[in-house]
């Protein structure tokens, strides 16, 4: 029987295996990474490539195809590192036989990454080799032990990520600022942690409030900003929408911070959702200088919240806007749906704009047959009449209303509330930290301790959702104050007023209403009627203009007229 020479395994010398063929060099590409940008991390990005430079030129048997590097990367995430996808994708391409990294988890700390990229490379006779774990991916027996490891490495990413999470709410719960860097308006320094006022910047956020509050939509004031070249706090001169919409929403203009907006969902994706109650927020009140009272910020989240509502009327999507006064409030007396504003002789001098029902407008005058358009100015001018009407006959009606809404507002004592209820969070954190003193000096056990910990923790969650819901109510039941102060000033004066105002209008109208019956119970498309925020209603037949030749146009349209008026009111109706 014939001697068997046993032949070593040389795994140093990994060699080529494309096309057949067998090459004695290896093609070598060494990868690094880092994770952040400090110095310390960038020395450390530094020595590997260096590192690496030697290993290579001290094996003759090694040549160099190019040193992959990311720097200041996590590796939680392999398609945000170029240099790795480049690398991958070179190995791909057959210029690669071996690929070597520190460890595992330089390569990837995710096990399903590392699996998917050795599979891969494998495939394809490309090997890894890790040098920590000593681990040669073409020569391996199975992958358990790469399985372990990886696992290792990517557990050792979500402890770092919950301790870096820890971290973070701690300091929250402090009231220490987290991820902010300043925002228009405002400069951060980030040595004194501190927020102050940037006054050339504050003058546009003013301004974008105050034509927010004035009826402007968010896309006009982009408009507007872009026209007179202000700077974003990025320093572009072109607003989108979405930017004075953020401002908009943004606490801090009036002093306050909200903390913990977002949150990571996982340590290996990264990815950052809205916090919509999955995680504790904070809110800090009274935080730094306001930029804008709280009255106005809350009056624009009013009117934020309001054209956010939408429903659906006939099959018509309705939106709330305030760009023109009349805009969202008129009614269709006969099908229930908005009305919208046209233009008629739009560039000429007769031009006009009238108010007809939108149903009707878009989808032609069978749908909704008995409605009309009706002037602007006509409508106007029956407010003035019918408000001047109703401040001089129903003093004592409006007087009792406005007690009766500031006797229901008073009786509820939101302020005693709430400040009983954050008596009671206090009186539970105290029970919290004599019970840890309890467990630590050994007075209780451990089973008694997170029973009684969980309920005291149970507790004051509910009392915080309970704070929040009553500072929401506390904040509606000023603002509502606000208003009925209003209202008593505008009824008590005795002055008519003589035109049109839009501020008496937003005061005091709930909803006005096109169209409506006679008293002989026919339809009448020429009433306009007011319904008043006291619930009083004033109702005005404005029939008698109908005759008027020179308007009639103003008042009717046809069919084929209809089609075209679409086009000119989509963007009216919405504001």
């Amino acid at each position: 029987m014939a001697e068997v020479q046993i032949i070593k395994a040389n795994i140093d010398s990994t060699k080529s295996r494309r096309r057949g063929k067998i090459f004695e060099r290896v093609r070598v590409a060494p990868y690094c990474r880092v994770s952040t940008d400090s110095e310390e991390q960038i020395n450390s990005y530094n020595s590997q490539v260096s590192h690496y430079k030697s290993l290579v030129e001290s094996k003759p048997e090694w040549s160099l195809v190019d040193i992959y590097a990311d720097e200041g990367i996590t590796g939680t995430q392999v398609l945000k590192r170029t240099d790795f996808q480049r690398m991958i994708n070179d190995a791909l391409d057959g210029k690669i036989d071996l690929i070597i990294t520190k460890s595992i988890s330089r390569f990837a700390r995710n096990t399903l990454d590392t699996l998917k990229y050795v599979r891969l490379l494998k495939e394809r006779n490309v090997a890894i080799l890790f040098e920590k774990e000593n681990i040669n991916t073409l020569t391996m027996n199975g992958e358990m032990l790469l399985v372990i490891l990886s696992s290792l490495a990517q557990q050792e990413v979500e402890s770092t990520s919950a301790n870096v999470k820890m971290g973070l709410k701690m300091k929250m719960k402090r009231g220490e600022l987290v991820g902010f860097q300043g925002c228009l308006g405002y400069d951060y320094d980030s040595v004194t942690k501190s927020i102050s006022v940037n006054e050339e910047e504050a003058e546009v956020v003013r301004y974008i409030f105050q034509r927010y509050i004035d009826g402007a939509g968010c896309f006009v004031i982009a408009k507007e900003l872009t026209k007179l070249k202000h700077k974003t706090k990025r320093g572009n001169t072109k607003w989108g929408e979405s930017t004075v919409r953020g401002i908009i929403k943004n606490e801090k203009y009036k002093g306050d911070i909200l903390l913990g907006k977002t949150f990571t969902l996982d340590p290996i994706s990264h990815r950052r959702l809205e916090n919509m109650g999955e995680e504790e927020k904070y809110y800090l009140k009274d935080h730094h200088e306001p930029i804008i009272s709280e009255e106005m910020f809350e009056e624009a989240q009013r009117i934020l919240n309001k054209r956010s509502e939408t429903s659906t009327t006939k099959g018509v999507r309705q939106k709330y806007s305030r760009k023109y006064a009349f805009s969202s409030i008129i009614k269709c007396a006969f099908c229930g749906a908005t009305a919208t504003r046209r233009t008629w002789h739009s560039g000429y001098n007769h031009e006009k704009y009238v108010w007809q029902c939108v149903v009707a407008c878009k989808h032609g005058k069978k749908n909704c047959p008995d409605s009309k358009g009706i002037s602007e100015e006509i409508i106007e001018q029956a407010f003035v009449e019918s408000f001047n009407i109703m401040c001089r006959d129903n003093k004592e009606v409006i007087e009792e209303f406005l007690q009766d809404a500031e006797k229901r507002i008073n009786t509820t004592n939101s302020e005693k509330e709430l400040r009983s209820i954050e008596r009671k969070i206090a009186s539970n954190e105290d029970k919290i930290k004599k019970l840890l003193d309890m467990r630590m000096e050994g007075e209780i056990d451990k089973e008694n301790y997170t029973l009684k910990y969980n309920e005291l923790c149970e507790t004051i969650e509910k009392l915080k959702a309970e704070k929040f819901d009553m500072e929401s109510n506390f904040k509606d039941e000023n603002i509502n104050k606000k208003r009925i102060d209003e209202f008593r000033k505008m009824f008590n004066s005795n002055k008519p007023i003589e035109k049109f105002d839009r501020a008496a209008f937003d005061a005091v109208v709930e909803e006005v209403i096109l169209g409506g019956e006679t008293e002989e119970g026919e339809k009448n498309p020429y009433m306009i009627t007011f319904v008043f925020k006291t619930g009083l209603k004033a109702s005005k037949d404005c029939s008698k203009f109908k005759g008027d030749s020179s308007s009639e146009e103003t008042y009717s349209y046809t069919a084929n007229e209809s089609e075209e008026a679409c086009s000119l009111s989509t963007d009216n109706t919405c504001g």
